[in-house]
C-alpha cells in the first residue's frame, strides 16, 4: 500500500523509517512546511515530495499517518476524512476538548477508519497485562500503578505550547489503565510540584505530579509522572489483585537502581529516550494501521478513546488548580 506522512519532525520522521520498514507498504508520499525536511525523507526512505496536504491526498495514497503539530490535527484528520482515507494521528486529537470533540461529531456517521496513537496499547508488556486482567488471572483488582518519569524535560516553547503536564504526559497512562483495566475513571484527585526548571513554572505547569483516580468498580490507581528523571526514561504498570499482582516494565533496561545487598537488577543499561522504550511498540503500532487501512481490523484506538483520557488530563488539572477531588462528569463536554 502507499502511505502518506503529514509532518516530518522527530516523530514523523521515526515514523517514516519505521513505515519503510513494513512489507506492507510499498511507497511512501511525505509533506512538511519545511522543505528541507521532506527532503531528507526522501532521500532517506525513496519518499515522493509533494508540496502540500492537498496535494498528498490527491497522490493516490491509501492511507495517511498525522504528525503535524498539534494545532493542524483536527483539519487534517477532518481532510482524509473527507477524502475517504484512513487516518493515523498522533495524539492528541486536538488542543483543546472543545475542538476534539468538534472532530467526533463532524466524523460521527462516516465510514473512514481513524486511529490515534497511544502507542503503549501495542507495547508487549501491556498487551500482556490486559490479557491477565481479562482472562481473571489477577482476581478483583484493587490497586493498579503507573509511572512515567521522563529523562529531562522538553524545552521552554514546547512546555508552554503543551497543555500542560496531565494532557500532554499523564494523558499515556490515563490511556493505558483504561485499556488494561477495562474500567472507567469516577473521579481523580491530583497534587503537583515544581523544583526543577523555572522555566516550567513560570508556564503555569508542574513538573511533578501524582494523581488518585478511582475507577469505576472501586479500583485505586496511582499515577505518578515527572519531566525529571536523570536515570533515564521510566514506564512501568503494577496491577494488583485478590489473586495475583503483575507488573509491566521490570526488566534489564529499567532505569531504577537497587540498593539492596548484593541484587545487581538491573543488569542492563538503562531506557533513555521514549523511542527507546517504545520502538518495537510504534512498529507494532504503524502494523496495525496497515491493517486498518485494509479493512482486516477496526481502529484499536478511536478518537471515543483518545477523548476519555483526555477527560481525565482536564480533571486532573482542575483538581491540582484547585486542590480538590474533580469528577470526570464535572469535566465532560458534548
Amino acid at each position: 500500500m502507499r502511505i502518506g506522512i503529514l509532518g516530518l519532525g522527530r516523530i514523523g520522521a521515526f515514523h517514516a523509517e519505521t513505515l519503510s520498514g513494513l512489507d506492507a507498504v510499498d511507497s511512501l508520499v511525505v509533506t512538511d512546511p519545511f522543505a528541507d525536511a521532506a527532503k531528507a525523507a526522501a532521500e532517506r526512505f525513496g519518499a515522493e515530495v509533494v508540496d502540500s496536504p492537498e496535494a498528498l491526498l490527491a497522490a493516490g495514497v491509501d492511507g495517511i499517518v498525522v504528525a503535524a503539530a498539534t494545532d493542524a490535527h483536527p483539519a487534517l484528520i477532518l481532510a482524509g476524512v473527507e477524502a475517504g482515507i484512513p487516518v493515523f494521528c498522533e495524539k492528541p486529537v486536538a488542543r483543546t476538548m472543545a475542538e476534539g470533540v468538534g472532530v467526533l461529531k463532524a466524523v460521527r456517521g462516516k465510514d473512514v477508519p481513524i486511529q490515534i496513537g497511544y502507542n503503549r496499547r501495542f507495547d508487549a508488556g501491556f498487551v500482556n497485562a490486559r490479557a491477565a486482567v481479562q482472562n481473571g488471572e489477577l482476581g478483583k483488582l484493587h490497586t493498579v500503578r503507573s509511572t512515567t518519569l521522563d529523562p529531562a524535560p522538553p524545552p521552554a516553547a514546547y512546555i508552554a505550547a503543551s497543555g500542560g503536564i496531565f494532557r500532554d504526559c499523564s494523558v499515556h497512562d490515563f490511556d493505558i489503565i483504561r485499556w488494561v483495566t477495562g474500567r472507567e475513571v469516577r473521579e481523580v484527585y491530583a497534587v503537583g510540584g515544581n523544583k526543577g526548571a523555572d522555566y516550567i513554572k513560570e508556564a503555569g505547569d508542574a513538573d511533578t505530579t501524582g494523581a488518585i483516580l478511582t475507577l469505576d468498580d472501586g479500583t485505586i490507581a496511582v499515577v505518578s509522572n515527572s519531566r525529571h528523571n536523570a536515570r533515564g526514561h521510566d514506564v512501568r504498570m503494577e496491577i494488583h489483585g485478590f489473586t495475583d499482582s503483575i507488573a509491566v516494565g521490570l526488566e534489564d533496561k529499567l532505569p531504577l537502581r537497587s540498593v539492596e545487598p548484593g541484587v545487581t537488577f538491573p543488569a542492563g543499561t538503562p531506557h533513555d529516550f521514549f523511542m527507546d522504550r517504545f520502538s518495537a511498540a510504534y512498529r507494532a503500532e504503524l502494523t496495525a494501521f496497515t491493517e486498518v487501512v485494509a479493512g482486516t481490523r477496526p481502529s484499536p484506538c478511536t478518537i471515543e478513546d483518545a477523548l476519555e483520557a483526555g477527560w481525565i488530563a482536564d480533571a486532573c488539572t482542575l483538581s491540582l488548580h484547585e486542590h480538590r477531588p474533580v469528577t470526570i462528569e464535572e469535566v465532560r463536554q458534548g
